[in-house]
C-alpha cells in the first residue's frame, strides 16, 4: 500500500487502466471546448483534493470533462464545483467560494474530496467496469485516512453504490441488506480496527438536480452542517 496521500494521488495521475476512459478524456484535452481554447488540458486521472488528515470525505461521481479533466483537480471549473465549494464556504469548511484553477488558492479545512471513478468518463457514465477497475484507489484513500476520517457524504446514486463495497474492502462493517441511497441518509459504519464512521448521502451536485431544484443549497448546506458536526469540525453559523 502507498505510504502517503501524496504518493497515492501521484500514482492515480498516471493510471492507464480502462482504455475507453484514456481515450475520452485525451480526445477531450485535445479537442477543448471553444471557451477553454487557450488551456492546456489536465486530460488524466484525477487525484483527490484536500488535507491528509481530514475527518470529513466528501464522494462524487467523476471528474467533468471540462471541469477537473481540464483543471486537474476535483470538482474545479464546472457548475457542479461551483456549487459544491459555494456550500463548503458558507459552512465554514473551504478559504473561498469559487474553484477556478489548481493555482486559485482554495484550501479546504479537515475535508478532503474524492471520487470512484477518476477519468472523465462519456456522457458523465463510467461504466460497471470502470467503476470496479477504480475502485481500489477509493479503498487505498480509505486505509490512508482511517486514523482521522469520522464521516463521509457521499455526492448521488452512482457513488454511494460504489462506495459501500470500497467500505468494506477498507476494514468498515457494510449493513446488510446495503442500505438504499436516498438524500439525507445517515448510517454508522463500524469496524473492529478503523474509526467509526457516519456516512451521510446527499443528492449529487450536478445542474440536472441543482437547476430542478432538487437540491438546492440549503438542502446541501445542511448536509454538509450535520456531516462537519459528525466529523468534529467547527462550522459557520448559517447567516440566512
Amino acid at each position: 500500500m502507498d505510504n502517503s496521500l501524496a504518493e497515492l494521488d501521484a500514482r492515480v495521475s498516471g493510471c492507464r487502466a480502462c482504455p475507453r476512459l484514456v481515450d475520452w478524456r485525451e480526445e477531450v484535452a485535445r479537442t477543448k471546448r471553444a471557451a477553454f481554447a487557450d488551456w492546456t488540458y489536465w486530460g488524466r486521472p484525477v487525484p483527490g483534493f484536500g488535507p491528509p488528515d481530514a475527518s470529513l470525505l466528501v464522494i462524487g461521481l467523476a471528474p467533468a470533462a471540462h471541469g477537473g479533466n481540464r483543471t486537474g483537480r476535483m470538482f474545479t471549473g464546472d457548475r457542479s464545483g461551483d456549487v459544491l465549494y459555494a456550500a463548503l464556504h458558507e459552512v465554514g469548511l473551504a478559504s473561498q467560494p469559487t474553484s477556478l484553477s489548481v493555482d486559485d488558492g482554495l484550501t479546504l479545512y479537515g475535508v478532503r474530496v474524492t471520487s470512484p471513478v477518476h477519468c472523465a468518463p462519456p456522457d458523465n457514465k463510467p461504466t460497471p467496469w470502470e467503476r470496479d477497475t477504480c475502485r481500489p484507489w477509493l479503498v487505498t484513500e480509505l486505509k490512508l485516512l482511517r486514523p482521522t476520517l469520522r464521516a463521509v457524504v457521499v455526492l448521488g446514486a452512482f457513488g454511494w453504490q460504489a462506495a459501500l463495497p470500497a467500505f468494506a474492502e477498507a476494514g468498515w462493517t457494510v449493513p446488510r441488506p446495503r442500505p438504499a441511497f436516498s438524500h439525507g441518509a445517515r448510517i454508522a459504519l463500524e469496524s473492529p480496527t478503523n474509526n467509526p464512521l457516519e456516512l451521510f448521502g446527499c443528492f449529487h451536485v450536478s445542474q440536472r438536480n441543482t437547476f430542478t431544484r432538487r437540491l438546492t443549497p440549503e438542502m446541501l448546506r445542511n448536509v454538509l452542517r450535520t456531516a462537519a458536526e459528525a466529523a468534529g469540525l467547527p462550522t459557520r453559523p448559517y447567516a440566512g
